[in-house]
């Protein structure tokens, strides 16, 4: 039974940013954030793998809490272009600075990365490349296109940044067509000036959006629809529950198929306070309204980030082929 809507919403707040630098006495990690020690034969051989290769993974340069259970399962995220973003939102804990060339070889070596662990989804995403938006968008492609190649039946999911709007990028992704085109929107609008540098709420709207579009203008409607776009968000930076329900009637307009919703976890000082834990019984909740609202899938819990359980968030939708049954 859903528990009643008055139970966690809140009323609407100003819609003036207001963080509270006051220091506070830590509070206890409660039980439900308690991840598995990233351990084991097969964890430190993906590690070795990778290091050899000369690869990122967003697993461990975003501090991801679920790295011990996924690697254990050959279950990667590969950051692509480099491991510094142009941008420096408040929240993540990928480096910033100004980054490397980009190098055009990494594709292949993803690729190869994706075909020696047997993955049948692989999930590729990259920091923001705001100095090439056009070059980043050309490394997707390519990654695709490798992985297809080296790792033929493999599903591919692409997480991309916003290309800062560039139609010519984003073309370029779409017409590849992976199976899942996913962008994060992280968080709500009222909290994107502090959180999401770089980055506009009607902007990442647009890009989901507008990714339905092209597919459907460039193929036929019904393949058009083998696109499924995908977002994630993460709670407990300061944002109000009737904030959250508006965002996700926003996207559920826009058609994207999964949502994902996570615990945001304060990666250091230096970035956004976490203004407070979300309980497994809000996740529900959220989870129930979402569905409710059109999602093909949601995902929804504490540990929850955009590429946990990816796999299955995929199949679940009854959407997304494997590739090469639609070229």
């Amino acid at each position: 039974m859903t528990p009643p809507v008055a139970q966690f919403v809140s009323q609407p707040s100003a819609d003036l940013v207001q963080i509270d630098l006051t220091p506070k006495k830590p509070t206890a990690k409660p039980a439900w954030l308690k991840a598995k020690a990233p351990m084991g034969e097969t964890f430190h051989n993906l590690k070795k793998m990778a290091r050899e290769l000369n690869l990122h993974t967003v697993c461990e340069s975003a501090q991801c809490p679920n790295i011990g259970e996924c690697w254990n399962q050959k279950s990667a995220t590969f950051m692509m272009l480099g491991n510094l973003c142009t941008r420096r939102c408040g929240f993540c804990a990928v480096p910033k600075g100004k980054p490397e060339p980009i190098d055009f070889d990494e594709p292949r070596r993803v690729a190869y990365a994706v075909a020696q662990l047997g993955l049948a989804h692989a999930v590729i995403t990259s920091v923001n490349r705001d100095d090439d938006n056009v070059g980043a968008a050309r490394a997707f492609v390519s990654v695709i296109e490798e992985i297809r190649m080296q790792a033929p039946g493999c599903r591919v999911e692409v997480l991309t940044p916003d290309f800062q709007g560039n139609e010519e990028a984003l073309r370029m992704v779409v017409a590849a067509r992976p199976e899942i085109l996913n962008h994060n929107i992280e968080t709500v609008p009222r909290l994107y000036r502090v959180a999401k540098s770089g980055g506009r709420y009607e902007k990442s709207l647009r890009f989901l959006q507008h990714a339905k579009g092209l597919a459907a203008e460039m193929f036929s409607d019904r393949d058009g629809d083998q696109i499924v776009t995908k977002t994630g968000i993460i709670v407990g930076m300061g944002e109000e529950m009737h904030e959250l329900l508006a965002v996700f009637r926003d996207l559920a307009n826009r058609r994207v198929d999964i949502l994902t919703i996570g615990q945001y976890l304060r990666p250091s000082r230096d970035h956004l306070p976490m203004a407070r834990y979300y309980t497994p019984e809000e996740f529900a909740f959220l989870k129930h309204e979402a569905v409710g609202m059109g999602f093909k899938h949601v995902e929804s819990g504490p540990l929850v980030r955009s590429s946990y359980h990816a796999q299955e968030q995929a199949e679940s939708t009854g959407l997304a082929v494997k590739s090469g049954a639609h070229l």
